[in-house]
């Protein structure tokens, strides 16, 4: 057996397949090293694209369990609480509401939200699953919490257009530290309105943030502080995705969806995590806050 000392065994460890590993290294070194190795690849990913693709990241089980929860949370909304969502306009408001309301809720609600990875004991078991302890610790969180989370149904023929945007105009933490899971409960195609990134943009930093509006008297409660950028289509990657796949989104990547034009829906559930360790601040003028009552819950606190 070829000797080495440790420093040469984690030389190896960055440069060689995981089956040329085993040779070189116990079963337990080997376990750690295997980490060592899904961390640098998720990190790199992650630092050079802006998202991570994870295929197959929940089972076929989980899938129906996590689907059938979301037709559950719409068939029991009240009809009271039901609105049209639309992040583009509202020129057609009044005929979509009269749609929205005479229809099954299964077809016509958008997204069911905030709270859920608490909430619901389905949402929460993934939520807060090992594997996603797990990627947050390679990706180096010290203390991870969860701050919202969504089912969206995007339905065919009402499930509306996602404008471009980054998390982080809505979930800002000084120094950036959001990060979102995106869960494809189906197959996601163009027709259906699968989720767009531009590669790399999570490097030009945040270009806008939507804030609590500092003048109390105002009509909106909640502003942008600055005009909506611009992006080429021609810039976007759509993320043709299997159902059971894990997108892992940087706060900073712009990203969107189309409008659902199909005749299949696009089930996804979505939560997004931020640090919370002393150094990072979230911002008081984030439309979300934590209270008393409903806090963000951590994942874990790294220990020294």
């Amino acid at each position: 057996m070829l000797l080495l000392p440790r420093c040469w065994i984690c030389i190896l460890v960055l440069v060689l397949t995981e089956e040329l590993i085993l040779l070189f290294l116990p079963q337990q070194m080997w376990c750690a090293s295997r980490e060592m190795c899904l961390s640098i690849h998720l990190g790199a990913k992650l630092n050079q694209n802006g998202f991570v693709v994870i295929e197959d990241f929940l089972t076929p089980s989980e899938i129906d369990e996590l689907y059938l929860a979301g037709r559950a949370l719409c068939l029991d909304a009240p009809q009271e609480n039901r609105k049209v969502f639309s992040t583009v306009n509202q020129k057609d408001a009044h005929s979509k509401e009269t749609y929205f309301l005479d229809s099954d809720p299964m077809m016509a609600l958008n997204k069911v939200g905030h709270y859920l990875h608490v909430q619901h004991p389905i949402f929460n078991k993934l939520t807060f699953s090992n594997r996603v302890k797990e990627i947050c610790w390679q990706l180096n969180f010290n203390k991870p919490a969860v701050c919202q989370s969504m089912y969206i149904y995007k339905n065919p023929g009402i499930g509306g257009e996602v404008i471009s945007h980054q998390d982080s105009w809505f979930l800002h933490t000084e120094p950036n530290s959001v990060i979102g899971f995106w869960f494809a409960l189906e197959d996601c195609t163009i027709q259906n309105g699968c989720l767009e990134v531009i590669k790399g943009s999570h490097k030009s930093g945040i270009h806008r943030l939507y804030k609590r509006n500092p003048d109390k008297e105002a009509n909106e409660l909640l502003i942008y502080d600055r005009p909506a950028p611009i992006y080429p289509q021609s810039s976007y990657t759509p993320l043709l995705v299997g159902k059971g796949t894990c997108i892992i989104i940087h706060g900073n990547v712009v990203h969107k969806s189309e409008q659902n034009r199909s005749q299949m829906s696009r089930h996804a559930y979505t939560f997004h995590v931020i640090e919370t360790e002393n150094n990072v601040k979230y911002s008081k003028d984030n439309w979300l806050q934590p209270t008393k009552d409903k806090p963000f819950p951590l994942l874990f606190e790294r220990k020294n």
